[in-house]
């Protein structure tokens, strides 16, 4: 199959964003990280690139920055310790790559990647993860990257208590994880999720993110989708793949499928949140049951559309 048309949608988290916490330097700030991760990606795909490398820059991206919980700004679990989970999904062949558990590795969607091009599995998890991570010379950062004083503060609220939170505090739940989803030239489609899960989990609980069908999923017959929210509804809703199933079996539109499963089958399950979506004909849905999500789109036109609130 072969398309000129080319699009990427990225997200950094949904839930419930306080605009009154929402400064006008804060939004910018989370603006400009989410078109600089448009750019790396659609730049991928304007010369003719994988789907797959587009989604994994542009999820690269998010992670560097503090901004969002994945990466650098991974969130605190009850140990003080940083746990990063990731996977990534190539629609053309239902090739897929996850880590959970993993720590010290800068880009967790970098070694989803390795998981999907250089071992005979989908998922690995923890210890073993790292080990993995040093033979295929991941980059690795001590500690000290991982910490932000701001998530720091919002551990040291809950530490040595039963409480686990989101991604922030207070009355701003904010569910932190990051995402792409692309369709390349070729017609391919591919999804990538990254996060740093729930502030003083424990356990070595793992939340969608890194679990094919739940927070990730893509195939070329339908469509590619990362989700953002409460992880354990999205897992018991197979929500991902729930929105290529209504597709390719009831021949729902993308926008139909996507309303479903965000506004009928998870709230039921107290799934708050959203997800970002693209079908091969690259139309975008970016659909949230909750006051806000990061978000931001490029389509054919190739202008830049970045937004928080509905």
């Amino acid at each position: 199959m072969s398309t000129s048309t080319i699009a990427l949608a990225v997200h950094g988290g949904a839930g419930t964003i306080a605009r009154g916490a929402m400064t006008p330097e804060r939004e910018k700030a989370y603006r400009a990280a989410l078109e600089m991760a448009l750019r790396r990606g659609h730049a991928v795909l304007a010369k003719g690139g994988a789907a797959l490398d587009a989604v994994e820059q542009a999820v690269r991206v998010l992670e560097d920055t503090p901004l969002f919980n994945a990466g650098r700004g991974s969130v605190f679990n009850a140990d003080g310790q940083h746990e990063m989970d990731a996977s990534l999904m190539n629609g053309a062949d239902l090739r897929a790559g996850a880590v959970a558990g993993v720590q010290n590795v800068k880009n967790p969607i970098g070694l989803a990647r390795c998981v999907m091009d250089h071992s005979a599995h989908v998922l690995i998890a923890g210890m073993g993860a790292f080990e993995f991570a040093h033979r295929q010379k991941v980059e690795l950062e001590d500690d000290q990257y991982f910490f932000d004083q701001f998530r720091y503060d919002q551990w040291k609220e809950v530490v040595g208590t039963e409480v686990v939170q989101l991604d922030h505090s207070g009355k701003e739940r904010k569910f932190g994880t990051v995402g792409a989803v692309a369709l390349d030239a070729m017609g391919h489609l591919a999804a990538a999720t990254s996060t740093g899960g729930m502030t003083n989990k424990r356990w070595q609980r793992i939340g969608d993110s890194p679990i094919i069908g739940a927070g990730t999923y893509a195939n070329d017959r339908s469509c590619a989708v990362s989700c953002t929210g409460h992880g354990e509804s999205f897992i018991r809703a197979v929500a991902a793949h729930d929105v290529h199933a209504l597709m390719a079996y009831k021949g729902l539109s993308l926008e139909e499928a996507v309303r479903v499963v965000v506004h009928e089958k998870l709230p039921p399950l107290d799934g708050e949140g959203g997800l970002i979506a693209i079908d091969h004909h690259g139309n975008i849905v970016l659909d949230f049951n909750c006051p806000g999500m990061y978000r931001g789109h490029v389509a054919a036109d190739g202008n830049f559309h970045t937004a928080i609130f509905r």
